[in-house]
C-alpha cells in the first residue's frame, strides 16, 4: 500500500488493502459524526444558556408563571390550525377585521383582545366541508319535495314468455332433454359429445 502524503490517502493495489481502506474510512466517518454531534450539543447549550438565565431570575418573580401560561394558551390557540383550506383562513384574517370595524368600534383594548381570540379559534373550526353540510341542509328545508309516481309492475300474462331467446339463437332445451338418450349423460350441446 502506498501513502500519498499530500491527500493523505492510501493507494490501493488489491482487495485487501481495499477492504482495509474501507473500514478505516467508515471507522473516520464515525468518529467525525460523533465529533460533530459532541459540537452541536455544546452549542445548543451555549445558545440556551441566556433563556435559561432569563427564565431562572423570571421563575423568582410573582406571577409571571401566570402570565407565561396565558401567553403560551393564546399561541397555542392561535396556531394550532396550520392546514386549514382556503375558507378558514380567510375567516381567521378577515373577521378581527371585521369585528374591529363594526361592533369592537369603540371597546376597550382588552375587550377587543379578548373577543378577537375567541373569534378566530372559532373561525379555525369553520371550514368547507362544514359550510357545504350546512348548506345542504338548509336546502333540503326549502326545497319542495317532489312526489314519486308509483308505476305499477306488469303481471306477465300466462303462456307470455318472460325472457325471450334472443334472436338467431338456437332453441333453448332444458338439462333433462340435453342428456336424454346418452348413457354416459354427456349434454349433446358439450365439446365432448
Amino acid at each position: 500500500m502506498i501513502v500519498d502524503s499530500k491527500n493523505k490517502r492510501n493507494k490501493v493495489t488489491n482487495m485487501t488493502e481495499l477492504n482495509l481502506e474501507i473500514a478505516r474510512l467508515k471507522s473516520l466517518q464515525k468518529d467525525q459524526e460523533l465529533f460533530l454531534k459532541n459540537q452541536f450539543v455544546l452549542l445548543k447549550h451555549k445558545v440556551e444558556a441566556p433563556a435559561r438565565i432569563a427564565n431562572l431570575l423570571l421563575d423568582r418573580v410573582p406571577g409571571v408563571g401566570m402570565l407565561k401560561g396565558l401567553v403560551q394558551g393564546i399561541g397555542k390557540a392561535t396556531s394550532k390550525n396550520t392546514k386549514g383550506d382556503w375558507l378558514t383562513k380567510t375567516l381567521q384574517v378577515g373577521l378581527p377585521l371585521v369585528l374591529n370595524k363594526t361592533l369592537l368600534k369603540n371597546a376597550g383594548w382588552l375587550k377587543k383582545g379578548l373577543v378577537l381570540l375567541a373569534s378566530e379559534s372559532a373561525a379555525s373550526n369553520v371550514n368547507q366541508d362544514n359550510v357545504s353540510s350546512w348548506i345542504g341542509k338548509l336546502t333540503d328545508i326549502i326545497k319542495p319535495k317532489k312526489k314519486k309516481k308509483k308505476e305499477k309492475l306488469q303481471e306477465p300474462v300466462i303462456g307470455e314468455v318472460i325472457n325471450p331467446a334472443p334472436p338467431h339463437h338456437p332453441p333453448m332445451i332444458t338439462a333433462e332433454e340435453s342428456v336424454q338418450d346418452n348413457i354416459y349423460g354427456i349434454p349433446k350441446d358439450s365439446e365432448a359429445y
